[in-house]
């Protein structure tokens, strides 16, 4: 199997890995969101069922109110009748039906004994009062402070418009004042007292649901146990509208409106999976994240143990050959043959030097680039074949000087070039074309070779990815660590079509006064 084919296996894993632990995820959100709807349906259920009871207390005060208001009625019917008596009593005839009639109307006066009646004559500051207020308004007081208690209830009964007045003589007038039973007054404070419990109640409901009793005709808040102005309960109101249905009650005073909302721990439940989404992404993210660090940690221990030791192995006999390359020169033997070893040794020379920096940290130092593109450019065009066309062009101002470390540039630009080669088998033309954006330098090496489908166009550069039987896939590896570690800058895919040729770019930041770190 090629480096290709692992590198797909492992990509394959990842996604089997990934899969199954978003099969996970949606598991446990699945199954948490299970039991918190479950929860979240018995918080509705205790809503409506306060709301429920809560609906039948209101019921409670509306019918109260209404058998006040009736009672009300007949009293007022009752009332009206024993002023009519008291109109036909009034009236002096000779006339024996009519007689009978003031009898009647008598009976009628003496049979009130439970709505409190006070009567002014025109004139007098002396009330006359029926028994019945003797059983609820009087209570062993003197006769003088019984007639102030009977004036100020005149004057409050009369400020009621509970009060009517009879002509008994022409010119004089009977002022008749009246009150309401003791029944109807018990009633009435019953009525009140339930309002007041219901409002209490909505106002110290603090720990089921939301709610605001709002009055439709004075558009205005009657109880609340929600903090907020006018203007911001008016606003959930409307909010709360579309939630649940609002309950409506007849008091007497006008239309009052219940709004309620879900239970405060509801509303916290409903947010509980997307919170625990979060959580188990950022403790997903931040494992990954740990591992990832220590991988490339460990792969940097790799490469750095790696490179020192060929270093090493390759001190040796290189000065062992130097040696011999001496020798071979002090003996006459044929120049030209010392003068190509002498290269090739040379050469070796750069590559130990390479494996030596790639190890540890490297120096960068303010140097021409296209300077050092061009002597690597010239090596390799010795040594590839001849029907490949190479060419370099450079769009930089003459001289500039660019941080950069030339044994790993020169081995940068080896990698790319004998890649574009392979890829042109050999026939072909390379472009290097070095140009300037904004902050960045840009190096772009364009082939005509086969190119790179758009799928491995991010894998090329990963460790252990090759599409040669017998390649490593550890090239294209090296580029990308020494441009972004050593160099802090980008390599990348700029484009590529199959059968049309590659464009893959490296991008380096422009030299400041400080050498980067």
């Amino acid at each position: 199997m090629t480096t290709k084919g692992l590198h797909i296996n492992k990509q394959r894993w990842k996604l089997i890995l990934a899969i199954l632990v978003l099969f996970v995820i949606v598991g446990t959100l699945f199954l948490s969101n299970l039991f918190i709807s479950k929860i979240a349906q018995r918080e509705k259920d205790k809503a409506k069922q306060w709301a429920e009871s809560v609906k039948k207390k209101g019921e409670l005060v509306e019918l109260s109110n209404s058998i006040f208001i009736e009672l009300k009625k007949k009293e007022k019917q009752k009332i009206d009748v024993v002023i009519d008596a008291y109109r036909i009593k009034m009236e002096k005839s000779d006339d024996l039906s009519q007689n009978l009639d003031i009898a009647f109307s008598d009976s009628i006066i003496k049979a009130n004994k439970d709505i409190p009646v006070i009567i002014l004559y025109e004139g007098s500051t002396d009330p006359d009062v029926n028994e019945g207020m003797n059983q609820f308004y009087y209570d062993d007081i003197t006769e003088t402070e019984k007639d102030s208690i009977s004036m100020q209830l005149a004057l409050k009964w009369q400020n009621q418009s509970q009060c009517d007045t009879i002509e008994f003589y022409e010119g004089m007038f009977l002022y008749f004042f009246y009150g309401n039973s003791a029944e109807l007054l018990r009633l009435q404070k019953e009525s009140t007292s339930l309002i007041e419990s219901f409002e209490i109640e909505i106002s110290q409901n603090k720990g089921l649901i939301p709610v605001i009793l709002w009055d439709e005709k004075h558009n205005d808040v009657v109880a609340s146990n929600v903090k907020g102005t006018k203007s911001e309960l008016a606003a959930l109101k409307n909010e709360w509208k579309s939630k649940n249905t609002p309950l409506k009650f007849d008091f007497g005073s006008g239309i009052k409106t219940l709004y309620y909302s879900d239970s405060p721990e509801l509303t916290y439940l409903q947010w509980i999976p997307y919170a625990q989404f979060v959580i188990l992404g950022l403790i997903i993210f931040l494992g990954y994240f740990i591992f990832s660090t220590f991988r490339k940690a460990e792969q940097k221990r790799v490469w750095a143990g790696m490179a020192k030791e060929t270093a090493h192995q390759l001190g040796t006999p290189l000065s062992s050959l130097l040696g011999w390359q001496q020798h071979l020169e002090n003996i006459n033997v044929d120049s030209m043959i010392t003068r190509e070893m002498k290269k090739d040794l040379q050469r070796l020379e750069r590559i130990t030097e390479r494996f030596s920096k790639i190890g540890s940290e490297s120096k960068l130092e303010d140097e021409d680039i296209v300077h050092t593109i061009n002597q690597n450019l010239d090596y390799l065009k010795e040594r590839i074949s001849n029907k490949v066309e190479i060419k370099l062009e450079s769009a930089l101002i003459k001289n500039l000087q660019v941080y950069h470390n030339q044994s790993l540039m020169d081995w940068v630009i080896e990698n790319l070039c004998k890649n574009s080669v392979d890829a042109m088998q050999g026939v072909g033309y390379l472009n290097v074309r070095v140009h300037q954006e904004k902050k960045s330098i840009h190096i772009d090496i364009t082939d005509s070779g086969k190119g790179i489908p758009s799928k491995d166009q991010k894998a090329i550069f990963d460790p252990g990815y090759s599409t040669k039987k017998r390649g490593w896939g550890l090239g294209l590896a090296l580029v990308k660590r020494i441009i972004c570690e050593h160099h802090k800058g980008k390599v990348f895919v700029l484009r590529s079509k199959v059968d049309q040729g590659t464009t893959i770019r490296i991008s380096l930041p422009i030299s400041n006064h400080e050498t980067p770190a």
